[in-house]
């Protein structure tokens, strides 16, 4: 059976946030915490978050964003995790509020598909620029559909606010580190440093699953 894996990125498979290590890319390092600060506590807009970001960003080249992806702080086994799923015949994708320009890195990784906000350098910045957790949803729900998959073939993975919709709509999900509004809605529970742990309780949902559904099979027939 088909299975699709659906990660979110910051604080699910990167141990910091887009925006700081930008930031820290570009020798800012306080104005992008400043800017997450303020977003965080609802002082500033997201189309004021994202100006600023690109303000940050504005002198940066392809080698800049190249760097800021590589050395930040990503939880043990990414790489491999993809790699794993794919061996599998299965298939990833990250959908995060993120960059675009940012998360797309992630297909060099083995990431069949990446959705971030439509934030780029250069192009004009929409008020509705922002990926909301709601399209997080229907995104998954068209990825699935694109591959005759059911929700009951899928795992999702995140850690924050943003997946509640995913975590409420998709029975098999994995908390990261998660927040405590997210905590509870879990299917399982990762504390740690290693996405490939994570994603093993992952494995273990769905093979849970595929016996479940066996054995109902086995006692129809």
């Amino acid at each position: 059976m088909g299975c699709l894996h659906v990660f979110d990125m910051d604080g699910t498979l990167l141990r910091s946030t887009a925006t700081i290590e930008l930031a820290r890319q570009m020798g800012q390092l306080e104005a992008g915490q400043e800017i997450e600060r303020a977003w965080g506590e609802g002082t500033i807009s997201d189309t004021d978050f994202w100006s600023k970001l690109l303000d940050i960003c504005k002198d940066a080249s392809p080698a800049d964003f190249d760097d800021a992806f590589q050395s930040s702080p990503w939880m043990d086994g990414v790489a491999e995790t993809f790699e794993s799923i794919r061996s599998h015949g299965e298939d990833v994708i990250v959908i995060s509020q993120s960059p675009t320009f940012f998360v797309r890195r992630l297909e060099l990784w083995g990431v069949n598909e990446t959705y971030g906000s439509a934030v780029e350098l250069g192009s004009p910045l929409e008020n509705s620029a922002t990926l909301m957790p709601e399209a997080k949803v229907a995104i998954t729900q068209s990825a699935l559909a694109a591959r005759n998959l059911t929700a009951d073939e899928c795992v999702v993975y995140g850690d924050s606010s943003s997946d509640v919709e995913l975590f409420t709509t998709f029975p098999h999900s994995v908390a990261v580190n998660p927040s405590p509004v997210l905590a509870p809605l879990a299917a399982k529970t990762y504390l740690g440093i290693d996405i490939r742990e994570a994603h093993a309780l992952g494995r273990q949902l769905k093979a849970a699953s595929t016996r479940n559904q066996f054995a109902q099979g086995s006692s129809s027939s």
